[in-house]
């Protein structure tokens, strides 16, 4: 679910120039015909067998690559598993609920659209992580799951939780089969990690996880032959990442190599020139800093994606997709058990999220109609700028 708009997408892009389409439609994926394995091994044999550069200058950039995604598995190795109570203290609570909502939606339409064709639905969860999706993969009735991530510790975690939740379910509930794959899923090919060599997916998510591999146009190209040479003719690719054009869009509008608010900071080394591959920021959330992560040219993304046979059917920005769904009863529902939204005004017993000035004026505005529904549901100001660089 990513787009840009339109009047962003021009000839005098500051992108590295590159031949590519420069026209946006729209996120999932899907393969119009079978991937053909071989010939996309070859080409990347030929591409790094061919290449003229000094070796020593290539072993340089190998290992300065391979040093970010020991920190990228490092990190996540690190990250505490906290319990909801303490998740629920955290200021971008209703932020994080919203996300996880955007997510929910996107999986539940991919997996009825899969089962318009197909009773048995097998599922490639990339970048796992924790295992933030297993419910979702649980309420949409899939058969199979392969979960791979970086971080030895998150697959860990992961496949406790889904022990976990086989254990708590009902002796009639259907849980799908699981495998769990440590592996740096930008350098490494998945085909010879599958306890079954013949497994092809239905849908493989990606969420949250593309802007690491876009550190190298090899690394990149390793992720997506993951994500789309085992799917089958008709699969879906789906995914989110930060829109590049939105935090360029931003960068140039800022007095410095930073921009941001009081929950999120994105930092550049300089402005001006954005190469289409390592073009590096340091982007922090509630004050951590996270690993380095790397500008998606999202074009370039969608021409590297037809060498895996591949074509672009769907792409929203956070704000356009949420715009979009909302309409939509259940959705709206499943916004409000899921707490996507802060209540605003809050209840006797509630407060906000914040209590900086203006965060709320937004809101404010709106409660003011006598004609507005109250309570009306909202997120602060700059959880909505924070949202508003995701596609």
């Amino acid at each position: 679910m990513m787009a840009q708009n339109s009047r962003l997408i021009e000839a005098d892009s500051k992108f590295a120039d590159r031949d590519v389409d420069q026209d946006s439609v729209g996120s999932a994926f899907d393969a119009s015909q079978t991937s053909t394995s071989s010939s996309s091994s070859s080409s990347m044999k030929r591409r790094w067998d061919g290449d003229d550069e000094d070796h020593s200058s290539r072993k340089k950039q190998v290992t300065e690559e391979s040093l970010h995604s020991q920190k990228v598995a490092t990190h996540y190795n690190k990250l505490q598993e906290c319990g909801l109570a303490e998740r629920n203290k955290s200021r971008i609570v209703h932020m994080r609920n919203f996300n996880n909502w955007l997510k929910s939606v996107l999986i539940a339409e991919i997996l009825d659209k899969v089962k318009e064709r197909r009773r048995e639905v097998t599922v490639l969860d990339l970048g796992c992580g924790k295992g933030g999706d297993l419910l979702k993969w649980k309420k949409g009735r899939i058969d199979k799951l392969v979960c791979a991530d970086i971080a030895a510790v998150s697959i860990e975690q992961c496949q406790q939780r889904y022990n976990d939740m086989r254990r708590r379910g009902h002796p009639n509930d259907r849980t799908f089969s699981a495998q769990f794959i440590t592996a740096d899923c930008s350098r490494e090919l998945l085909s010879g990690k599958l306890r079954d060599p013949e497994l092809q997916f239905d849908v493989c998510s990606c969420q949250f996880v593309c802007h690491y591999s876009f550190e190298s146009e090899q690394q990149a190209d390793t992720m997506l032959r993951n994500a789309c040479e085992r799917l089958r003719p008709g699969g879906f690719f789906i995914g989110t990442t930060p829109d590049a054009y939105e935090m360029v869009k931003r960068l140039e509008a800022s007095d410095s190599n930073s921009f941001g608010n009081e929950v999120f900071r994105v930092s550049f080394q300089k402005k001006g020139v954005y190469p289409l591959f390592g073009c590096q920021y340091d982007f922090s959330l509630e004050g951590v800093v996270n690993v380095p992560e790397f500008l998606v040219y999202f074009p370039l993304f969608e021409e590297m994606a037809k060498k895996y046979n591949m074509r672009l059917v769907y792409k929203k920005t956070f704000k356009e997709f949420f715009e979009e769904k909302v309409k939509d009863e259940k959705n709206k529902v499943l916004m409000q058990w899921m707490q996507a939204l802060e209540q605003y005004p809050p209840d006797e017993r509630g407060q906000l999220a914040s209590d900086s000035p203006g965060e709320y004026d937004h809101a404010k505005r709106i409660a003011a109609n006598p004609a507005a529904r109250r309570p009306l549901g909202t997120l602060s100001k700059s959880e909505w700028e924070a949202t508003s660089t995701l596609q």
